[in-house]
């Protein structure tokens, strides 16, 4: 039971990390997006 708990726990953390990094990556994707755009219609 308690090796199947750790296994669980272990699991959600790494799920947990991956979906910080995704987030991040999305986050970034748009920035880089809006400012292309940006750049398009005059902005700096």
């Amino acid at each position: 039971m308690r090796n199947s708990l750790a296994r669980v726990a272990l699991g959600v953390l790494i799920a947990l990390l991956a979906a910080c990094n995704t987030v991040e990556g999305v986050g970034m994707d748009i920035s880089s997006g809006a400012r292309t755009v940006g750049g398009w219609v005059g902005g700096r």
